[in-house]
């Protein structure tokens, strides 16, 4: 990543893989499954149906992994970007404090999450770049983060439901009041960093890696950038 003439680094997600070739199995188990119901007898017609369900539910699953873009992450010279079919944001490298694997206490030891967490310096240039509708499904899909390293002190759940929706509006570091969605995932990635150290979240299924290599991965990349260029 040194260097003006760095080429990005594409990350295609693991849950990408076999889009269409669930697509193709589903189109020949419909098949089979209409032939299974016209000529075999009644008694064996509860296995159609299963068989008929079992191929809707693999066209589902191909229909949904050849909707979302080619490569789930785009690292390049000045960002790192993240791309989804509901939108996409952005995280500078000027941006970036930290990235790696959050850890959670699982008894008397620190258990790493198969999740990649980025801890950003302003909320402004993150929210920025980010979509409503990428915002609102980061809302519901990174939900059960908030359970983890949870107050001790809040033995009814009542903290955890006052945390999941926080509706009031958010001041930005440069004053500026937001309200709605975006303002929601601002206090989402403040409540995040509390529990977890980190404010925004990536699967280890949008990877092509495992977790902690992407995270080094991302290390790396950002020592390579602030290193001094040698001159030739």
């Amino acid at each position: 990543m040194s260097g003006s003439s760095a080429e990005p680094i594409y990350i295609r997600a693991a849950s990408k893989s076999n889009g269409l070739t669930s697509i193709v199995i589903g189109c020949v188990g419909l098949v089979v499954s209409a032939l299974w119901l016209s000529f075999l007898p009644e008694w064996l017609f509860l296995a159609g149906i299963f068989m008929t369900s079992a191929a809707l539910v693999c066209l589902l699953i191909g229909y949904f992994k050849i909707r979302e873009p080619n490569y789930s992450l785009e690292i390049a010279k000045d960002y790192i970007t993240y791309r989804h079919r509901l939108g996409s944001w952005r995280i500078h490298w000027d941006n970036l404090q930290r990235a790696d694997c959050p850890r959670i206490r699982h008894g008397l030891d620190q258990v790493a999450l198969e999740t990649v967490g980025f801890k950003v310096k302003s909320y402004t240039d993150f929210l920025k770049t980010i979509s409503p509708r990428l915002a609102t499904h980061l809302l519901m899909e990174q939900r059960p983060l908030l359970l983890h390293n949870s107050d001790s002190n809040c033995a009814t759940g009542s903290c955890y439901e006052q945390s999941m929706f926080d509706d009031k509006h958010f001041v930005l570091e440069d004053g500026t009041p937001i309200t709605g969605i975006k303002a929601m995932l601002a206090h989402r990635m403040v409540e995040l960093r509390k529990r977890l150290g980190y404010d925004i979240f990536i699967a280890s299924s949008e990877l092509d890696r495992e977790a902690v290599d992407f995270a080094a991965l991302i290390v790396q990349c950002q020592h390579a950038r602030s290193a001094p260029i040698e001159e030739s």
